[in-house]
């Protein structure tokens, strides 16, 4: 008898070291898993055996299918998913229809030139094992897709549409894998039945599914606006979650529709409450594991040599299928190219929901005999697809454009493989009265299209409150900048009201100096420009901030560099520069009405001061001053930290502030539950790239990484001696 604890920790700790050895040849990490599962099964050291997967493994899976389910119903929000339906709807039926047209009718002509029969399947049963993996094709996998986009940082219509893709296919898979489970059953168990008693039978199911689905789902929402600590939400969350989705099991109905339904009720609910998801990502890594391990496990050689040349086939037609059916959905509704031709290739992973519907034939006794062809089958599909899917997906993603690293069109043009997510809002205040003459410069880099008018407005906004003039700075290789003859800087300068004098020697005739000038003039400001040759991008920065008497100099997110590179640029920069350094995330619609500050230190406050009143005294805006205590601080020490924090806004002439004083274990996630009400973050940087930052690591690049809202980091200058002209 093993011991079902020391399986557990085997199982655990294969599969993370599996994982790791997988990550260093560039694979992912569920690749890894399976391996682990596959070595330690019956097929490898057998060190677990098949009768402790049934017995006392298999809760552990259906947990994890139930988290998996869960998880798709987080991304059916039908406000996200209302905004662009033609198209989704086309996109959707099109790989759907395309994958399951291309499988099972690859392998009908299969059956038919070679008899599937043969695989010790009774009567005429290989046609409902088409089914089978033909649903089964549909589905995509969530969790690898999302590894993905979160690596590449991408954003953008394609984006956008896989994500909402893989939740719609995945929904639809259970639904019609439901539906073909339910006809098996009613064709092996009863003979005397028909495929249309089935079929009710079938569709029965479903809405019973989904009805206890929404029921559970409309509980969960009700304990959670009345529950304060995460520990009881994750308790009674999960508590409700597993009683819903154990009902169903025991009335034999679909527990990942169940699932499924729960995520879509919550995330629809007007007062939405969505920390269960966030509470449940804790728990997920160790159950993702035992899913993906015992998955592997489950591999049998003798099955493998008998079936898995048709996991080969079986992946080539799912791939056809979806790369085909993407295509021509988007034809139909004449959605963009990048999206039209990179849309299939994203959605080639695939593994989770696919290995549950396996597991759930296997477990059903009326249908298990199909389980001995379907797991290998599937399992090799799988196998392939984790092993292609991810860089599929990556290419897809950077050749639409949608990446962190994609290059710069250099024609500047907002072409669809230039497009981003990140949208800003037009101007609608009154135009600015620009100080003649100006004290300075605020400084910001013009180096990709997709940030080079949000960064102009903030400079111009700081300029204003410096009583200085915005400049563009564009750092190239030298023996790079284009001439500039008179005919192109005079045609240049009437269109972005540039201010050539003095600058006539370094201004590059440059599509993002266009388009800076376009957004600073409706500002009512008249922007400066200059191209400076430099070998190094911070060399170059940190000479312009000295020549022009910069007041500030802003940076944008890297669009061009890999975070490596820029982070070298970054940490010279901020070392070096004689003023404060501004790295802005632009991302999703930029508002600033409502900014958050989260402070740690009261030095924080003066780094955070001037573009807070820069934005401050623009328009009406709300500002949230937050400040992060010890989770043991008294009520009375709250207390007079907010009447600080208080003093502090009236002194320095901030309107509309709202002040709180919170005390928490994890700042972290403090701020992003935080600054989800908010529509801008402003964040003091560690000071300077020092020591103590390398060893202690800084709050504001977590929140950086984690944040789904614009941000702003301020670093104060590490030069204490400003140039003269700056304070002239």
């Amino acid at each position: 008898m093993q011991d079902i604890t020391f399986i557990l920790a085997i199982l655990l700790i294969a599969g993370f070291f599996m994982a790791k050895l997988a990550q260093l040849v560039r694979l992912p990490s569920v690749t890894g898993y399976i391996c682990a599962g596959f070595l330690l099964g019956p097929a490898g050291f057998n060190l677990i055996g098949k009768e402790i997967m049934a017995a006392q493994l298999d809760h552990f899976t259906q947990i994890a299918l139930m988290l998996i389910a869960l998880g798709i119903g987080e991304h059916l929000e039908i406000k996200r998913m209302r905004k662009n339906a033609r198209s989704l709807i086309a996109f959707s039926l099109g790989e759907i229809i395309g994958t399951m047209f291309f499988v099972t009718c690859g392998l009908l002509l299969l059956d038919h030139y070679f008899s599937l029969a043969n695989l010790d399947l009774p009567g005429n049963a290989a046609f409902v094992l088409i089914l089978m993996l033909g649903t089964i094709s549909i589905a995509t996998a969530p969790a690898t897709i999302l590894h993905v986009l979160r690596e590449t940082r991408a954003v953008g219509p394609l984006t956008t549409t896989i994500l909402q893709v893989v939740a719609i296919n995945n929904g639809v898979a259970i639904i019609m894998f439901g539906f073909v489970r339910a006809t098996a059953r009613g064709l092996a168990g009863a003979p005397a039945g028909s495929f249309a008693a089935a079929a009710a039978h079938s569709l029965l199911v479903i809405f019973l599914s989904l009805a206890i689905g929404i029921i559970t789902g409309l509980l969960i929402d009700a304990f959670m606006h009345r529950l304060r600590k995460p520990s009881e939400m994750l308790i009674s969350g999960l508590a409700l979650l597993l009683f819903g989705v154990e009902t169903a099991r025991v009335i034999d109905l679909s527990p990942l529709l169940v699932g499924m339904a729960v995520g879509f009720t919550i995330v629809n609910r007007d007062r939405r409450d969505v920390r269960l998801f966030r509470i449940f990502n804790s728990i997920e890594p160790p159950l993702y594991v035992l899913f993906f391990t015992l998955a592997g496990a489950h591999l049998d050689l003798d099955s493998l040599v008998v079936a898995g040349w048709l996991g080969l086939i079986y992946f080539v037609l799912r791939v056809s299928g979806k790369i085909g059916g993407a295509a021509l959905g988007g034809m139909i509704v004449r959605a963009p190219r990048p999206v039209r031709f990179n849309l299939g290739p994203a959605l080639v992973p695939q593994a989770g929901v696919a290995i549950g519907l396996v597991f759930l034939v296997n477990s059903d006794p009326t249908i298990s005999v199909y389980g001995g062809v379907l797991t290998p089958i599937v399992l090799a599909g799988v196998f392939l697809a984790e092993l292609a899917g991810p860089p599929a997906a990556k290419c897809a993603l950077q050749r639409a454009g949608e990446t962190s690293e994609d290059e710069f069109d250099e024609k500047g043009g907002d072409s669809e493989d230039n497009f981003t997510e990140a949208q800003l809002v037009p101007w609608t205040w009154e135009k600015l009265q620009p100080t003649m003459p100006p004290a300075g410069s605020v400084i910001f880099g013009a180096s990709h299209y997709k940030t080079v008018a949000g960064l102009a407005r903030l400079a111009t906004l700081l300029a204003h409150y410096h009583q200085a003039a915005p400049l563009a700075v564009n750092v190239v290789p030298p023996g790079l900048r284009p001439p500039a003859d008179k005919a192109e800087l005079s045609s240049l300068s009437a269109r972005t009201k540039l201010m050539p004098r003095g600058y006539k020697d370094s201004i590059a005739i440059n599509p993002l100096f266009d388009a800076a000038g376009k957004e600073v003039a409706d500002l009512g400001y008249q922007l400066q420009a200059v191209t400076i040759e430099s070998a190094e991008v911070a060399e170059g920065l940190v000479e312009c901030a000295r020549s022009h008497a910069g007041m500030a100099l802003i940076l944008g997110y890297p669009q061009q560099h890999t975070p490596q590179e820029f982070k070298k640029v970054l940490e010279e920069v901020v070392n070096r520069a004689p003023c404060p350094v501004i790295l802005v995330r632009l991302i999703g619609i930029i508002h600033t009405e409502r900014i958050l500050a989260p402070v740690i230190h009261s030095r924080h406050l003066e780094t955070l001061k001037a573009p807070l009143r820069a934005l401050a005294q623009v328009g009406r805006h709300r500002i949230t001053l937050l400040r992060l205590l010890r989770p043991d601080v008294s009520e009375a020490e709250m207390e007079e930290q907010r009447k600080r924090l208080h003093a502090w806004a009236i002194a320095n002439h901030l309107p509309f502030v709202r002040c709180l004083a919170v005390a928490t274990e994890t700042r972290l996630e403090t701020i992003l539950e935080e600054a989800a009400q908010h529509d801008l973050l402003l964040m003091a940087g560690a000071e300077g790239y020092t020591l103590p930052k390398k060893l202690f690591g800084s709050l504001a690049d977590d929140v950086a990484e984690r944040s789904v809202r614009p941000m702003l980091i301020v670093y104060g200058s590490a030069v204490s001696n400003k140039p003269e002209s700056v304070t002239a």
